[in-house]
């Protein structure tokens, strides 16, 4: 009862009887004469005996959502050449700076990445050094910047990097509230400093009020000493000590800066109120109270927005599920029909850690799917828009692939577990995502050889602004001390101190530290929970700078896989040439089997049982259906196996059917086209199946929406050029732009020939022969592949995981609007302490009597801050990408 295959060197001779097999079957064959007959090499029947139940439709598998990920590697941290360090104390673009350079001060180091915003570090080392990592943290430790190596290195599980984003949200938040209430305090402090002050101004707008004990007490220079003590080694200790840390280190910080302009303006007034006769009359503790006051309402509102900003990366790491329900069940018992468990099953909840490949697990409605696996029981909905960027769940059932960190909605699923640990999806996006993050935009550079000697820059200014107005600005100008800041007195010591204090807490290099990280942390996660997948802040760079996109056709402007376009019949319906083809073609794996039957299955028809299977490789399939013959293949190789045969004419309008029906559909009748004929016995050729690869849906829109982006488009491919020309012209690409038959050699010198004549080339490919290209190219733009095809996604620099061309334009829009956030970052962070820092030294204070107090500086330096963060977050409602309603399960139920 088996199939009997012959060897590849020879053809099968055919002999009857055979056992159980209709004994009229090989007299009714014709076989193939010997001029039409294969090469010796490539010929091979295959002889099925009739009473064979009819084989199960084979599963067509889609292109694996996880193939574009593949490309990224889970090594293990002895032979890893990359550590990643998680890093704490980071206050300012100047800490980011002191920790980069002392990392890169080791020998072992080839290149460091500072990740502000996400607290780590990414070193590249020269070789693999096991235990560099720890040697690396505990070198940072020492420094002052608490540090700790990431298990795994930079290959790390999607387990650990969870576990390492929640403690930092856990710490972050806890510190929020901490700094919420210091602010509390501080300003209650502020208040009782302050409270003498109202009835000024309470006095001013009519309302008086008398001063009583309370009042008079505020009044105090003592009990105003008190206070300000009590916000110093209060709510402003951490601030000065960790200043002072990091000054005595050699790392002055954004802390140091604050720290010594409150401690200089207490110490200033406290030896002038100890110390009367030195008549300085310079008690002005006010100052610091409101000084730190003003800062610790800006940190707590800028913690706030960096909690905010990684809120899109917290929602990708909550798409990991920590548990999932094994299913234990006897060897013996298989899968009930009508159910997902048998009666026997039981379900034993575990961490995901503990799943392996081949364990049953069960998925109830509502879960997020916990590993990579094929569905074997059960059919639901699944939201797959954390990977596809679609907002339209899919439906699933048995021999479907699922992936985790997508949701269930509908039913309970049993899948079976085909990828695990740091190899499932979302673990490689979510490592994916970190790298980008961790990654820096050259852009990111300038701000940080500004961040660097930054502090001790406006330290020097701070010392020079004192130095200037008390020895020599009082007397250049000695109507300046008439001005408020100078006190009732006019004391040029006042003015000097209160300036100089005022230039080392209006400075903000914090803003020049966020400007880059902030936006860059922002973008690539809402690229990834849309499905785009883009490696770093060097790629949003160079792709928002982009102004020519190379695209593949097959597979990239095409569908890439064959599709049933037309059929066409010469005496019955549609419906029963599909289903006759589909009855032979079941059991073939070729791509054109695969459309048939792909189209039969779609439109549910109902497949009849055949036997007799005989199948001649490059010529086409014969059975037995409903008692007579059926072949499928080509023209001559049908025409032959039977008596009768078609006329010349009925060929002819056969395949004029074929091409009128073409003509309406996406296909262009210049494309690459097969036609498989379908003939039976005792009629000779009845009808024809045309199979071609169709223009993906999104092409010409895409194409077009590049071109209003004054971006030019280019079709390279080695497809002939009946082929290229056809598609090129569809699609709206001119004919100049439009290259055919290139090897992959040829397709990437084109790119570099493009690139020197000045051109910024995207290259949109999905196959192993685009990687050459992809790799050329300032940005390769990589579709999602068949897990065969990993070398698109291993050299490209952006995967599009939705596998739709109109990514292209979202990935663009996207690099640009977050590239202009950070320009935009940068310029207000630079413009910002070019104006402030002079005005803050009282640059006009002489014509315009104006000047600020250190109070002030300090919430300007606060707003700084907080104005970077908060205009990167703008970015979350850029266009297209602003979150959408979902449709719920019951609509999609009612669509079907």
């Amino acid at each position: 009862m088996a199939t009997v295959t012959a060897p590849v060197c020879s053809l099968l001779p055919v002999r009857s009887p055979i056992p159980n097999a209709n004994p009229l079957f090989a007299q009714r064959l014709r076989l193939p004469h010997s001029r039409r007959s294969a090469p010796a090499s490539q010929q091979r029947l295959h002889l099925t005996p009739r009473g064979i139940p009819a084989p199960t439709p084979r599963a067509t598998a889609e292109p694996s959502a996880s193939s574009a990920v593949d490309a990224v590697p889970a090594t293990n941290e002895g032979a890893s050449a990359t550590v990643l360090l998680d890093v704490s104390g980071m206050m300012c673009g100047g800490c980011a700076a002191r920790v980069r350079s002392v990392l890169a001060a080791d020998a072992r180091v080839e290149n460091v990445a500072v990740n502000l915003l996400a607290e780590k570090a990414a070193v590249r080392l020269r070789s693999p050094a096991p235990a560099a990592g720890e040697d690396l943290a505990a070198r940072l430790t020492q420094c002052g910047f608490p540090s700790t190596a990431r298990r795994g290195g930079a290959a790390a599980g999607a387990t650990e990097s969870a576990r390492k984003w929640r403690e930092m949200a856990a710490r972050k938040s806890e510190l929020l509230t901490r700094s919420r209430g210091r602010v509390a305090f501080a300003w209650t402090l502020v208040a009782l400093c302050c409270g003498s002050h109202a009835t000024h101004l309470l006095h001013s707008i009519g309302i008086h009020i008398g001063h009583g004990t309370f009042l008079d007490l505020l009044h105090n220079s003592y009990v105003k000493c008190g206070i300000a003590m009590v916000a110093l080694f209060g709510p402003g200790r951490d601030i000065l000590f960790d200043g002072l840390r990091a000054f005595k280190q050699g790392a002055p910080n954004m802390n140091s800066l604050v720290g010594f302009g409150s401690a200089a303006a207490f110490a200033i007034s406290a030896v002038s109120l100890l110390n009367p006769e030195l008549g300085w009359n310079s008690t002005f503790f006010d100052e610091p109270v409101m000084l730190l006051g003003f800062v610790l309402l800006g940190r707590s509102l800028e913690e706030s927005a960096r909690l905010k900003a990684s809120s899109d990366m917290n929602e990708l790491i909550s798409l990991l599920s920590p548990q999932s329900r094994l299913i234990v069940t006897s060897s013996s018992d298989g899968v009930s029909s009508d159910g997902i468990l048998n009666s026997d099953a039981i379900t034993v909840e575990v961490s995901v850690d503990d799943v392996r490949v081949g364990d049953s697990i069960l998925v109830l409605p509502g879960e997020t799917i916990p590993v990579d696996g094929n569905v074997i029981a059960g059919s639901s909905f699944v939201d797959e828009s954390m990977l596809t960027g679609e907002s339209l769940p899919v439906a699933k059932e048995i021999g479907h692939p699922v992936f985790s960190g997508t949701v269930n909605w509908d039913g309970p699923l049993k899948i079976k577990a085909t990828t695990t640990g740091p190899s499932s999806t979302i673990a490689k996006i979510i490592r994916m995502v970190e790298d980008a993050q961790a990654r820096e935009a050259p852009v990111q550079r300038l701000a940080d050889s500004i961040a660097g000697p930054f502090v001790y820059t406006v330290m020097t200014l701070s010392g020079a602004t004192f130095t200037f107005w008390y020895y020599m600005g009082t007397h250049i100008f000695p109507e300046v001390l008439l001005n408020d800041i100078s006190g009732p007195d006019g004391d040029s010591l006042l003015l000097s101190l209160k300036l100089a204090v005022d230039v080392l807490v209006v400075s903000c290099p914090c803003a020049l530290g966020l400007a880059t990280p902030t936006a860059i942390l922002i973008g690539t996660s809402l690229g990834a929970k849309r499905g785009l997948l883009i490696r770093g802040g060097d790629v949003l760079e160079r792709l928002a700078g982009i102004d020519s996109v190379v695209l593949d056709k097959t597979g990239t402007l095409t569908k890439g896989k064959p599709v049933v376009t037309s059929i066409a019949s010469l005496a019955y319906g549609e419906m029963e040439i599909l289903r006759l083809a589909a009855a032979v073609e079941k059991t073939a794996l070729h791509p054109i089997a695969n459309a048939i039957m792909k189209k039969a299955e779609l439109l549910k028809l109902d497949i009849p049982t055949t036997s007799g299977q005989l199948t001649e490789p490059g010529f086409g399939c014969l059975a037995e259906v409903d008692g007579r013959l059926v072949a499928v293949g080509t023209l001559d190789w049908v025409n032959n196996r039977f008596e009768t045969r078609a006329s010349p004419a009925e060929l002819r309008d056969l395949r004029n059917r074929l091409e009128f029906v073409s003509s309406s559909e996406a296909s262009s009748s210049n494309q690459s086209k097969s036609i498989a004929y379908i003939g039976r016995e005792g009629e000779g050729i009845i009808g024809a199946i045309a199979i071609s690869d169709v223009l993906r849906d999104d092409a010409k829109s895409t194409v077009d929406r590049l071109q209003q982006e004054g971006i030019t488009t280019y079709i390279l491919s080695g497809d002939r050029k009946e082929a290229v020309e056809g598609i090129g012209k569809t699609v709206g690409i001119r004919s100049e732009n439009r290259k055919s038959s290139l090897s992959p050699q040829e397709k990437a010198g084109i790119i570099s020939t493009l690139q020197d004549e000045g051109h910024r080339v995207a290259m949109v490919g999905d196959g192993i022969n685009d990687a050459p290209s992809l790799a050329a190219a300032n940005v390769g733009i990589a579709m999602r592949t068949h897990s065969k095809e990993n070398a698109a996604s291993d050299a490209a620099s952006v995967v599009l995981l939705g596998n739709r061309l109109s990514q292209v334009v979202d990935a663009l829009s996207l690099s640009k609007a977050t590239m202009a956030k950070v320009h935009q970052n940068l310029a207000w962070a630079v413009a910002y302490n070019i104006v402030a820092i002079p005005v803050a030294a009282g640059a006009l204070l002489p014509q315009y009597d104006f000047a600020m107090t250190p109070s002030l500086s300090g919430g300007l330096m606060a707003l700084s801050s907080i104005f970077v963060v908060s205009n990167s977050l703008l970015l979350q409602l850029h266009g297209s990408f602003q979150k959408t309603e979902k449709p719920r399960p019951d609509d999609l139920k009612a669509e079907v």
